[in-house]
């Protein structure tokens, strides 16, 4: 109960927040309108999202396949690595996966067979997406954590990179800067990059197997040691400078620079036990939304604001196409509780008009409901705010929201699919041999004839049997004496009677033929 009492303590502050509501509808002395409020998505495992990259190309093991050996055991190098066996590889996948049973399961490089040339290795974390951390990172390494690594971060989607964090186990060696705590920050300083040798030195435990970089301790700053006073963090990431990108990333890279060494100096006659492993890499952030939006789906492989306040973009960057009177800004947590919107607004318009993204003008107010919603919706929309698409109709990736076209028909095959609906990349789902967006084409081994069937046979395959012979995949045509749906069964087997009847009238059809050549040998063919 201890515990479950400090694990809601330690996540209560960051998951409850009060920026989770972006607009209500409110009623004035001047009437019903809506009131806008800043909002953000709900924090997440962005791990679940992410595109991984190892490089150099050849740095993961297996391919050729080699054996290495671990610190506790230096001289028992039993173990292998091998790309072709699904048992003994290691691919970067396996730093994202779920570890069943407690086995764990990693990406390894290759050992440090090259030495004294450097072991490095560089692993990019990349979500096409700026997104906000909420949450320390950590990373889990097999076999020893490395003696140096280093943590960048990237604003713009890989193009530039920043350092984030060093680490070393003597950090004026390895990067010529003095060891710093996170903790031992100021107000003044909390942004600073630092250098830490916490998580570098060998411990000589197999439980030592975490690096963080350490966002809560510098959320800590601002909010105290517990997170309760979130009101003085959101007041410092409006007011100090360059403290909210600070937390802000598009990409995350480690560097590894020196494995772990087991305490000692490399061992050059067993360079067999230095490599890399990384079992796991939790990742906790929030979309950056600009305070424009409260959900943040994965749609097309990618991560999407659902921009509220008349703004429109991945992330919620600028105004939409009709609501342009004045500048875009992003929201504010200021002032308290409820920060400041900044809404975009439509020249001309009232601020508190309820939104139909231009496919509806009347709204309804629906009293016992206390909601607003917009009547009539057309270009094939439906929804509160005529912000989704009727059924048989799919959202138009490349059009806004306000778009005459951001809808466009399913056009199922009637023949071919389940019923007229599709999914939201316009796919329809398909009867069982039908394939395709559209479901009209059949899988291989089916035909079409009205839908979709399997075949029956072959010619590649001589599925026919006895001679028979395969028509368009569809039938076999049986020679005389077979039956079946592959002229598998003889006609005399299955029916003694039918086999007689049959050998009758073909001895008299034979006795007939042979009866009419003779005449015409003989001349008589022209009586």
């Amino acid at each position: 109960m201890l515990y479950l009492v400090a694990l809601l303590s330690h996540c209560l502050p960051l998951a409850m927040g009060q920026y989770d509501i972006c607009k209500s509808w409110v009623t004035t002395d001047d009437g019903p309108s809506w009131e806008f409020y800043a909002c953000q998505p709900k924090a997440m495992r962005m791990k679940d999202y992410v595109t991984v990259r190892v490089d150099p190309a050849g740095i993961t093991c297996g391919d050729p396949p080699e054996r290495f050996c671990t610190h506790e055991n230096p001289y028992l190098c039993s173990d292998e690595c091998d790309a072709s066996n699904p048992d003994l590889a290691h691919p970067p996948k396996l730093m994202f996966d779920s570890e069943d049973e407690g086995l764990a399961t990693y990406w390894q490089s290759v050992t440090w067979r090259r030495y004294p040339e450097p072991l490095l290795a560089n692993i990019t974390l990349s979500w096409n997406k700026s997104i906000e951390l909420t949450d320390d990172i950590v990373i889990t390494f097999e076999y020893g954590r490395p003696t140096i690594m280093m943590l960048e971060k990237s604003l713009d989607n890989g193009r530039t990179w920043h350092p984030y964090q060093y680490y070393a186990d003597d950090c004026m060696e390895a990067f010529s800067m003095p060891a710093r705590r996170v903790r031992d920050l100021s107000t003044t300083s909390a942004n600073r990059v630092l250098c830490t040798e916490e998580y570098s030195r060998w411990a000589g435990s197999k439980k030592e197997k975490t690096v963080r970089f350490e966002v809560r301790d510098r959320f800590a700053i601002f909010a105290g040691p517990d997170l309760r006073n979130m009101d003085n963090l959101y007041t410092r990431l409006e007011s100090a400078k360059g403290l909210k990108d600070f937390f802000t990333v598009t990409d995350l890279r480690m560097r590894l620079l020196r494995p772990a060494l087991g305490g000692t100096y490399v061992q050059r006659e067993n360079l067999y036990k230095y490599f890399y492993a990384v079992s796991n890499i939790e990742v906790t952030g929030r979309c950056k939304c600009n305070l424009h939006a409260n959900l943040c789906t994965f749609k097309e492989g990618n991560l999407q604001c659902e921009c509220e306040h008349n703004t429109t973009g991945q992330d919620c960057g600028k105004c939409k196409k009709n609501f342009r009177s004045r500048s875009w800004r992003a929201g504010s947590y200021l002032p308290l509780p409820n920060g400041s919107p900044n809404a975009c607004a439509a020249a001309g318009s009232a601020f508190g008009n309820c939104e139909c993204y231009g496919h509806s003008n009347r709204c309804s107010y629906i009293d016992f409901l206390n909601v607003v919603t917009c009547v009539s919706c057309k270009h094939n929309t439906r929804g509160q705010h005529c912000q989704h698409c009727r059924l048989g109709f799919y959202r138009n990736s490349s059009a806004e929201l306000d778009d005459e076209n951001v809808c466009i028909e399913c056009n199922c095959n009637q023949i071919g699919s389940m019923h007229d609906r599709c999914n939201e990349t316009g796919y329809c789902e398909c009867k069982e041999g039908a394939t395709g967006p559209k479901c009209d084409d059949c899988l291989p081994n089916y035909y079409w004839r009205q839908g979709c069937f399997p075949n029956v046979c072959d010619d590649e395959l001589l599925l026919c049997q006895n001679g028979g012979t395969c028509y368009q995949n569809q039938r076999c045509i049986c020679p005389v004496g077979f039956k079946g749906v592959l002229c598998q069964q003889s006609r005399c087997e299955a029916d003694k009677k039918d086999c007689d009847g049959a050998s009758s009238a073909r001895s008299s059809l034979g006795a007939i033929l042979l009866g009419v050549l003779a005449l015409q040998l003989c001349g008589w063919g022209d009586l």
